[in-house]
């Protein structure tokens, strides 16, 4: 993997491929990279517009699943009688 650190993010992905990489390796490394850069998840994101009261609601419904997961987890979490 090759890039010009001085680029924008987005243009850093690239993969050199020589005579001896495998097609589904590159494939599998070109994928690892969208992953760490966020890609797929911003191509997620603008593929339909929400409107900011929707994004808070689910945002605090989110929120609000980890914390209660989190306490079943630790065991904090209400006891049953």
């Amino acid at each position: 993997m090759a890039y010009d650190s001085k680029k924008d993010p987005k243009d850093k992905i690239r993969i050199d491929i020589t005579d001896g990489f495998a097609v589904e390796r590159a494939l599998k490394k070109f994928k690892r990279l969208c992953d760490a850069y966020g890609i797929v998840k911003e191509y997620r994101a603008r593929e339909s517009y929400e409107k900011p009261s929707v994004k808070k609601k689910l945002k605090l419904e989110a929120a609000d699943k980890r914390r209660k997961k989190t306490n079943s987890k630790t065991g904090r979490g209400p006891k049953k009688i």
